[in-house]
């Protein structure tokens, strides 16, 4: 390539070639006219390509008195073919050859319009030569490496150069001339004449000989060669075209020829040209150094705006403003981070300076660009999941929706697997992969979405093993929902419901079982109504507790309960004091009678003892509700805190209510608030004559309190954890094998792991044998220890390197780890969804919301991803002013 033509076009020297698609882009500016008396390159030639042979053609001259042949080389513009020239009273069958650029025309010359015929003569020693070509089009030269003749290094005979430019110029400069053995013996022509040893030597006055370093001795066509004429000049003669066989007038040819400026100049650019390239310093590797200089710098800037996108998104920072120039207010967080970066470092600091004064046209600060690579980074950060996700083969699905502030039904895709590779031990990983928009919240709906969006990961669905939901119609039915529609499709794709959510609905159950129940958790609304209303009011009772009340919600029974029940059973008295002195500071009568009747329901015995038996069995379900939303919570471990907590629960009733009055007596008495229930009076019922039973209410207020309240609540959580966990305990009952086999006869292994290998198939496909799950169970039984859960054997099999003695119990326990407990890594999602499109964000686009949320959820994942390979995907996706 031309530099300075480029420059002449416009093009700047130093990034010209940093377009993106740059092959494309270099041919469309080879196509562009070049100016008045400028060269045309070759096309077939860039700065980039390598020495590659040119095509063939023929042709045919006469000599006077002799005869010969030699190889024609040629990349022409226009297409050139088979031609005659002819030379009084000589014949000879010559041909010619055509270099990358379009000589000048010498004196003499003329040639017709290229495409019809094209004569050229040309003076020379012997006399008048005239050559007519036709136009007829040659194939274009073959430019790949294996086309050169020689090995690689080696000289080249001058008749098999190919077309010539800058790189093969300097790869033949690099080879040097072509030499001749001395004891080579050249042919002779019919005339008898040859080309002779002394030719390749000068003889000076004095009789010393230098050698003619510059000549060149082609076997090919026996001829010679100007070795650095051929490569420089512009001019066609016939030591740098034809090559030179007039061995009748050599002596005098060569003399001449070494004499003049023109070859003199032409050997001082090949001397230069050699010793730069000796040296490592010639014009393209100075262009290329310079070229390398600006692509690292401008990688190194579009680094710090990727590792700023990233810092910013991690902590949910939003990043433009209402202004997208430096320097302006109210730009954005995004721009002010490359202002204060730039004040201490240098790459940005250059950046900046030169988009300030105008020097750039590319800034790659704007919007755009921040989505583009927010795009770029989201895209890397699927990908790196996806190939742990291929890598482990199974995996499960978590789903679950929830509405934006812009009132957008967001799905929250989320991917669970075991991540058991040959080097890491065994890990469970939840991958979130990204918010869908929900059109409509049906089972068919959401099916086919989720669906479309696993093919478009490239994720079969036949490895499912697992889906988990929270317990909406549209999601648990057994029809239409989306579960029963995934189970057709893959029966192996067993689901799970939601723990915690289910967990919630068991608290829910308890709650609404009881009128006394209820009415504790009214009133509890009502302290935190009070105290909310009013700042002052607010003051007050942070000025008494520590911890404030806080406000109770229907989907968030379990944390807002136990939260909002904690801070008054620990801080009666002291949120009692703050509710009367809210008594005798306010002013309006209604928030006066309403702190009145609070702080009487507050330091009573009844409240007390409701307070305390709330705690003590919120605390219970706490641990377990806690503990089922942890990533690596399995199915047997969720399963064996759940039987505790139903066995805790049991043993609190007989115990719970006697121990909660001794509590609540000790509390009563240190505010000075009597221990003795209001006895209410007691309706009296009306009896058949015929009914024997008295059937008369409990006379004792806490007996009453006991029987309607604390043994309602207690039965009623009991028995929804029995229930509403019966379907978790029929998925672990069929995996149930893999950690109860030590206690199972050999008949019960064998129909156990029969059972567990035909739910776990599909027609003809299995994920293992059941006969051979049985063997290795059976052989595995004295390795671990008692009580291992199904990740600790697991693990153990990985530890002991014992994958391949137990293949299918190693598959069987991957994909029973891989079944999911509880949705709460989407749940966890939806925070950060909350703080990424806030009020002053809700326009966001969906590619921009997802961008941001992979990065802010996936934050470990995030940290992996290779600023480099970002700035490649940001590269080829589109061409660009500057190449990275």
């Amino acid at each position: 390539m031309n530099l300075q033509k480029a420059k002449k076009h416009g093009i700047n020297s130093i990034s010209y070639i940093y377009f993106f698609n740059w092959p494309d882009a270099l041919k469309q500016y080879l196509q562009k006219p070049a100016p008045a008396g400028e060269r045309t390159p070759d096309p077939s030639c860039s700065p980039l390509s390598e020495l590659s042979a040119a095509g063939e053609g023929t042709s045919s001259s006469s000599t006077p008195g002799t005869s010969g042949t030699q190889a024609r080389y040629t990349q022409p513009a226009s297409g050139e073919g088979e031609g005659t020239s002819s030379t009084q009273g000589i014949s000879e069958t010559q041909t010619t050859e055509t270099r990358d650029t379009q000589p000048e025309a010498s004196e003499g010359a003329t040639s017709s319009i290229p495409g019809t015929s094209k004569t050229q003569t040309t003076e020379t020693s012997e006399g008048t030569t005239t050559a007519t070509c036709s136009a007829t089009t040659l194939p274009p030269a073959d430019t790949s490496p294996s086309s050169i003749p020689n090995i690689q290094g080696a000289p080249i005979d001058p008749a098999d150069w190919p077309a010539l430019c800058d790189a093969v110029r300097t790869e033949l400069v690099s080879r040097g001339p072509y030499k001749t053995n001395p004891d080579f013996t050249f042919p002779k022509r019919d005339d008898g004449r040859s080309c002779h040893h002394h030719y390749f030597y000068r003889k000076l006055v004095n009789g010393e000989k230098v050698k003619r370093s510059w000549l060149v001795y082609s076997r090919k066509t026996n001829t010679l060669y100007c070795f650095c004429c051929k490569l420089f000049s512009k001019k066609h003669f016939n030591l740098n075209s034809s090559g030179l066989n007039d061995w009748k007038n050599c002596g005098e040819i060569l003399k001449s020829h070494e004499q003049s400026s023109e070859h003199l100049g032409h050997m001082t650019s090949w001397k230069e040209l050699e010793t730069r390239l000796e040296k490592g310093q010639t014009i393209d590797k100075m262009e290329m150094a310079l070229l390398q200089a600006e692509r690292r710098r401008w990688r190194d800037v579009l680094t710090r705006l990727v590792a700023i996108i990233q810092s910013l998104a991690e902590r949910n920072i939003p990043m433009r403003g209402s202004s997208d120039r430096l320097y302006q207010p109210n730009n954005g967080n995004f721009l002010k981070e490359v202002e204060l970066m730039a004040r201490f470092d240098p790459v940005l600091k250059q950046h900046v300076a030169d988009v300030e004064r105008g020097a750039r046209h590319a800034t790659y600060l704007s919007k755009d660009i921040q989505n583009e690579l927010i795009d770029c980074i989201g895209e890397k950060i699927v990908h790196y999941m996806l190939r742990e996700i291929k890598l482990a083969k199974y995996y499960s699905i978590i789903l679950d929706c929830t509405p934006d502030l812009s009132h957008v039904e967001q799905l929250s895709v989320i991917v669970r697997i075991v991540a058991a590779d040959d080097t890491d031990t065994p890990k469970i990983k939840e991958h979130f992969m990204g918010f869908l928009e929900v059109e409509s919240s049906t089972g068919e709906s959401l099916s086919n979405l989720i669906l479309k969006r696993l093919e478009e990961f490239n994720l079969p669905f036949e490895d499912c093993r697992g889906q988990s939901y929270d317990n909406g119609a549209n999601m648990k039915g057994k029809v239409k929902g989306v579960q029963a529609r995934l189970l057709k499709k893959n029966p192996r794709a067993l689901f799970v419901p939601c723990g915690a959510h289910t967990l919630n609905l068991v608290v829910a159950d308890a709650a609404k079982s009881s009128t006394d129940a209820l009415s504790y958790f009214g009133y509890l609304q009502r302290i935190f109504t009070l105290f909310s209303a009013s700042t002052q009011r607010w003051a007050i009772l942070k000025h008494h507790v520590q911890t404030t009340v806080k406000s109770w919600s229907d989907t968030r029974w379990e944390s807002r309960i136990s939260s909002s029940v904690q801070a008054v059973r620990f801080q009666t008295a002291e949120v009692r004091d703050a509710l009367l002195e809210v008594r005798e500071k306010a002013t309006d009568s209604m928030v006066i009678t309403e702190a009145q009747s609070l702080a009487e329901e507050v330091g009573s015995y009844r409240f007390t003892i409701c307070s305390i038996v709330w705690y003590d069995m919120l605390a219970k379900i706490h641990h377990v509700s806690k503990a089922l939303q942890s990533v690596s919570m399995q199915l047997d471990v969720a399963l064996n805190l759940l039987r505790k907590t139903v066995d805790s629960l049991v043993s609190y009733r007989s115990t719970g209510f006697a121990s909660a009055q001794v509590s609540a007596r000790d509390l009563c008495e240190e505010i000075n608030v009597d221990t003795v229930l209001k006895q209410k009076r007691l309706r009296k019922t009306k009896r058949q004559f015929s009914y024997e039973s008295p059937d008369e209410p409990e006379g004792d207020a806490l007996k009453k309190l006991e029987i309607s309240f604390f043994n309602v609540i207690v039965d009623a959580s009991v028995t929804s954890l029995q229930e509403r966990f019966k379907l978790l305990g029929d998925v672990q009952d069929k995996f149930g094998v893999l950690i109860n086999f030590p206690n199972l006869t050999e008949e019960e292994l064998a129909q156990e792991c029969e059972t567990l290998s035909n739910t776990l198939s599909q027609g003809d496909h299995k994920d293992f044998d059941g006969r051979e799950l049985a063997l290795e169970l059976n052989n595995f039984q004295a390795l671990p220890k008692a009580g291992m859960t199904t990740m600790e054997i697991l693990n153990h099999l990985k530890e002991k390197k014992l994958e391949e003695v137990f293949p299918n119990m190693w598959v069987a326990l991957r994909i029973a780890v891989t079944l999911p407990v509880t949705v709460a890594s989407a749940e966890r999602s939806f925070s950060k969804l909350k703080l990424l499109k806030t009020y002053l964000r809700s326009t966001m686009s969906q590619e921009r919301l997802n961008g941001l949320a992979l990065m802010s959820v996936n934050q470990e994942v995030s940290s992996q991803i290779s600023f480099d390979d970002t700035i490649n995907t940001f590269a080829i996706r589109k061409s660009r002013i500057v190449k990275f």
